[in-house]
């Protein structure tokens, strides 16, 4: 494969006799000479240095020490990812973290494969309840979830983020943006919620800075105090200009899905109804929950991986008043809620800990699409070191149990120029009008990524009785 100039610029990055490395060298100290910067990483919890290490513009981020399970089907094997793990100049490695394989039994309806690429499950020792399910959706089911992210998902009723600060059109902003590539359109501007609003209820201006939010973890015995929390809206902006459509899109961030989620307290405002959830998503993800044998995931002989020698982490972890549930996932796995994140190549997502489903074990399930990112997964503190992985288009990850849906994690770096070949074209076979129907979304992916993350609100048997 030829290297293209963005391979080519990291591969520099890293040469330190290249002009490149050179330039940003210089770049780096002239920003950087006036901090003491042994003082600063000294206060360091082991995830914040993490993150610091791979958002680091310079020098470049060493993957090696970074889990890519895609390498186990390049080279050797079928070759199915070889020339996807060279994009970018991005490569991870295999052996840098702990795994181990288990059985897989991912079936459709009618008792066919999802699909034809490879299909593997592993399981993490450190953090019992973690699985990855790498290349687990083929070409044709990523392209249908990232259309059905951005077209049939993004629009109304579906609540997003530039909901609060602007008026959007009914059909969704990407829908918008796209008649807009229509020669001879004129693209009109959207316009702020603020400018609409009578001049004594326009919006403060907005603070300095943001304020942290920790909420103890939600329970069903804090559910009825959760229903009566003040859950006020939030205020629009009232500095943000008029754009298009086509300036909006890369401000996109997240979509609600199902029970919408507050963000101001970081609770689920249930009076609020339950929103759209995807019939497609909803599918996909119960197929993939009903698939792994869970069995090999937290039981070895009857004996519980938290009980066990091996599996000993976070002895304070526990599975609630039921006990141990996962025997039932296959029954009773219903996802209820979740969020559609768009991350554009310079966003990332902090640690932070999932605390506000009142179940607290059932499975987490968070699909990877367009361009590929490092995932960081520790413990129940800050402390905890975090296991890196790389995560590609198709990949599926678990959070499941106690330990780890409790679990610090975050993502400090989308990887630039990573984007799938059967992501940036259809293939010989597509017709013009297919390629040309998928040619937005091709650009759009180039710098950004998409996050399909799924979760069940309610543990099994629990009435939530909510009245609005």
């Amino acid at each position: 494969m030829t290297s293209t100039p963005s391979q080519s610029s990291i591969v520099e990055l890293q040469d330190p006799n290249s002009q490149a490395y050179r330039k940003a060298r210089r770049l780096h100290l002239k920003t950087t000479r006036n901090r003491d910067q042994a003082a600063i990483e000294s206060e360091w919890t082991p995830f914040r240095a993490a993150e610091k290490k791979f958002k680091a513009k310079f020098p470049p981020p060493d993957l090696s020490g970074v889990l890519d399970l895609a390498l186990l089907e390049c080279n050797g094997s079928d070759g199915l990812r070889d020339e996807e793990v060279q994009m970018g100049g991005w490569r991870g490695a295999l052996g840098c973290v702990e795994v181990r394989e288990i059985g897989l039994d991912l079936l459709t309806g009618d008792g066919t494969e999802l699909g034809k690429q490879t299909r593997r499950a592993f399981t993490f020792p450190e953090i019992p309840g973690l699985v990855l399910l790498p290349s687990c959706l083929s070409h044709t089911t990523q392209r249908s979830l990232i259309q059905w992210s951005l077209r049939d998902h993004a629009k109304y009723p579906t609540i997003t983020n530039l909901d609060t600060h602007y008026v959007l059109p009914r059909e969704g902003v990407w829908n918008a943006y796209l008649k807009s590539r229509d020669p001879g359109y004129d693209e009109e501007a959207v316009q702020p919620v603020a400018s609409i609003l009578p001049t004594s209820l326009a919006p403060p201006s907005p603070s300095p800075g943001r304020t942290l939010i920790t909420n103890p973890p939600a329970s069903p015995e804090s559910f009825s105090t959760l229903l009566k929390t003040p859950l006020p809206p939030p205020a629009p902006s009232s500095t943000i200009p008029p754009l298009p459509p086509s300036s909006l899109i890369s401000k996109l961030r997240w979509a609600n899905l199902g029970w919408f989620y507050h963000w101001g307290t970081k609770q689920y405002d249930f009076k609020a109804g339950k929103g759209e959830m995807g019939e497609e998503v909803k599918d996909i993800c119960k197929k993939i929950v009903r698939g792994v044998r869970w069995g090999e995931v937290f039981g070895r002989e009857g004996e519980s991986v938290l009980d066990s020698e091996e599996g000993n982490f976070e002895a304070q972890a526990e599975w609630g008043e039921g006990g141990e549930d996962w025997m039932d996932w296959s029954e009773t796995y219903e996802p209820d809620a979740g969020i559609v994140n768009f991350y554009q190549t310079k966003d990332t997502l902090m640690a932070h800990v999932d605390r506000s489903e009142i179940c607290a074990t059932s499975p987490l399930v968070s699909i990877s699409l367009g361009s590929a990112a490092v995932f960081l997964i520790g413990g129940l503190t800050r402390s905890t070191p975090p296991i890196p992985i790389l995560l590609r288009s198709g990949d599926v990850v678990i959070m499941s149990g106690p330990a780890c849906r409790r679990a610090y994690h975050g993502v400090p770096r989308i990887l630039e120029n990573t984007l799938p070949p059967h992501l940036v074209a259809l293939g010989p076979t597509a017709s013009d009008s297919e390629n040309q129907e998928w040619e937005p979304y091709a650009e759009y992916l180039r710098h950004a990524r998409i996050n399909v993350n799924v979760r069940q609100v309610f543990p099994k048997g629990f009435d939530p009785n909510i009245t609005k």
